[in-house]
């Protein structure tokens, strides 16, 4: 089951009869943020990733004052792949994924963000 929300903080379930928006109640929380539509999905991470996270995190906090989550800085991560017209679909693993995106972020060295 995959729990959506559209832009105005409607949730809705996938794959659920009862999911309309008329049995639908808000749930608690901070009002969403998000301009479009989202699902809410769940990724597990090693724990060198999830420390390389909360650095960059720590570190654009410390250098601007700005707040950011792990899941903004891996949305922008993948917006850039997208953007940068980085074809994803060419590796067979995750290793090799791995090395084809190093390289060519390697190559394309272009502005760095680190101040």
């Amino acid at each position: 089951m995959t729990q959506r929300r559209d832009s105005n903080g409607e949730t809705e379930m996938a794959n659920d009869p009862q999911s309309s928006p008329d049995v639908q109640k808000r749930r608690p929380g901070r009002p969403p943020t998000h301009a479009e539509t989202w699902t809410k999905v769940t990724v597990v991470l090693f724990d060198r990733q999830i420390a390389y996270l909360d650095g960059v995190v720590q570190t654009i906090r410390a250098r601007s004052g700005a707040t950011i989550s792990r899941a903004q800085l891996i949305r922008a991560l993948v917006d850039a792949a997208y953007e940068a017209h980085i074809d994803l679909s060419l590796g067979g693993s995750e290793a090799e994924l791995r090395a084809a995106l190093a390289a060519r972020l390697a190559a394309g060295k272009g502005p760095d963000l680190s101040g």
